[in-house]
């Protein structure tokens, strides 16, 4: 299970990595043809737009596997750490629906866009709205490998954001 939960992610990364690359070679390019040649290339934009919609539905699961999604815990850490380990994991259960009800959504949005077109490049906008049902997967998966991580917060125990480990840059 623990190499399959690592192929997972490697691939995740690659896909991610790779992705970036090609948004920066062609949003770099668009600003070397405006700029030096004085026209836009308008299929490029396009490409970049979906590429950073698609590395943000895909890196979703990736930032949760080490608490890098913004949150509000001044509740939770008013409980006992019994009650906060049943409230996360109620937020768990909550999260694992929601993601479960933006595939089925996803699905059926990326169904509908397969018989329309995009502007620039005219490929079917079923393609672009993929990056929900899969992002959404990826996400799922990534909650349930970390799952006990997650409700311990463990990963707090290896970050100090203490003011004076960020203002001497070891935090």
């Amino acid at each position: 299970m623990r190499r399959i939960e690592q192929t997972i992610v490697r691939v995740n990364k690659f896909i991610i990595g790779l992705m970036m690359i090609v948004m920066f070679i062609l949003v770099f390019t668009n600003v070397i043809t405006r700029y030096c040649f004085g026209f836009s290339i308008a299929t490029a934009e396009e490409i970049s737009t979906f590429l950073m919609i698609w590395v943000t539905y895909l890196g979703a699961g990736l930032a949760l596997r080490e608490g890098r999604h913004a949150s509000i815990d001044i509740l939770q850490d008013l409980l006992g750490h019994r009650y906060q380990k049943i409230a996360r994991a109620l937020l768990g259960v909550l999260l694992i629906v929601f993601f479960a009800l933006l595939l089925w959504y996803g699905i059926r949005f990326a169904h509908f866009g397969w018989g329309l077109e995009t502007i620039a490049t005219q490929i079917p906008k079923g393609i672009p709205y993929l990056c929900i049902p899969i992002g959404a997967v990826l996400f799922i998966v990534h909650l349930l490998f970390v799952f006990r991580n997650w409700l311990d917060r463990s990963w707090e125990q290896n970050v100090n954001f203490s003011s004076e480990n960020i203002l001497e840059g070891d935090g």
